[in-house]
């Protein structure tokens, strides 16, 4: 399957050595800001600069719809998906009141969601098709269906990029898709399918063992699938394919992927598969209660920045680790240093 992945510049490893010297010459003993040290760090090497600043940040929320709901895999009906995406579209869910907390810009894209959505300044309609197929049955997408996607996120990112953004905070909404994000797992990492599998959206335990009875079955009909594109046709979905893509164009234009929960994780580690120069790009916001999203986590070289139990998905997570990151970039660049601030440091 052909896919020209964008180019992602390396990092500005050059200035590690000024940056840490900067870090560590502001008026604090070194290394007592702990994490935000590391973040201050990271994200200078990201902008090239010992003066990082986050501008215009987006909050993303990747919408779609997975014929494989039809089989159950769900405790909720595939309506909810519409009805989700009408939530956010009057600002009535969690994402919403987050992201007005924290000054983010909330964008919804309409990547596959299986009805009509009404025209909103905020939806951004790249509707590839309504749901996928089922990936019991069939395959979810086509080949050309996936490169519709990337080829959608990269515009997406593009129009941000040339409106100031350098910061994408990556959420998604799909009836079925921690589903997708399980069997995308087991291909790409190995990982066996149950420990792949959680309660997705709460299911109870009898819930839970039909659910990986199901997800079994699927990647039996697939059987083994290595290729990141493959693993996108075989399961889906619209809205997982375009987070992958838009992380990538977002990394190529040195803005920060900040991670999110299960779902958006599982699109990472499409992109990281493509290219894994998108993690030096990543700050990962949280680790959730949805029981594979650690070990993903931990596969893909993240360090969370929060673990508050979360299992909502959304963007939720990482909105709300989303003021350490601008604690760590602000830090840098106005915390006075021994010197300005007239303090004597270690003898």
């Amino acid at each position: 399957m052909s896919h020209t992945p964008p180019l992602i510049p390396p990092l500005a490893n050059e200035l590690e050595p000024a940056l840490r010297a900067a870090i560590d010459n502001k008026t604090k003993p070194p290394g007592s800001l702990g994490r935000l040290e590391e973040v201050a760090l990271r994200l200078g090497l990201m902008q090239g600069t010992l003066a990082p600043a986050l501008r215009a940040p987006a909050s993303l929320v990747f919408a779609g719809d997975h014929g494989l709901a039809d089989e159950g895999v769900s405790p909720f009906p595939k309506a909810v998906t519409v009805q989700m995406v009408l939530n956010f579209l009057a600002g009535g869910a969690a994402i919403n009141v987050f992201a007005r907390q924290h000054g983010l810009h909330l964008k919804v894209i309409d990547a596959g969601v299986a009805g009509a959505l009404p025209e909103h300044p905020d939806l951004i309609s790249r509707k590839v098709m309504p749901g996928t197929r089922n990936a019991l049955r069939e395959q979810a997408m086509t080949p050309a269906e996936v490169e519709l996607c990337f080829a959608h996120a990269d515009r997406i990112i593009g129009d941000l990029h040339a409106r100031g953004c350098n910061a994408v905070i990556f959420g998604e909404m799909g009836i079925g898709n921690t589903s997708i994000a399980s069997l995308l797992m087991s291909a790409l990492t190995g990982t066996p399918l149950e420990d792949c599998t959680g309660r997705g959206a709460g299911h109870d335990p009898a819930g839970l063992a039909r659910k990986i009875d199901i997800l079994k079955r699927v990647q039996a009909r697939h059987g083994p699938i290595t290729d990141p594109l493959a693993a996108l046709a075989a399961y889906g979905g619209c809205e997982v394919a375009m987070m992958a893509g838009a992380m990538l164009s977002a990394a190529s234009r040195r803005m920060l992927v900040m991670n999110d929960g299960f779902i958006v994780t599982s699109a990472l580690l499409v992109a990281s598969r493509i290219n894994p120069a998108v993690l030096d790009y990543t700050i990962f916001g949280h680790t959730s209660a949805e029981g594979a999203h650690p070990k993903l986590v931990s596969l893909l070289g993240g360090k969370p920045l929060v673990a508050i139990d979360l299992r909502l998905g959304e963007g939720t997570g990482a909105a709300l680790a989303w003021p350490l990151v601008m604690s760590a970039a602000a830090f840098l660049r106005e915390m006075a240093t021994f010197e300005s601030a007239k303090v004597s440091n270690r003898e």
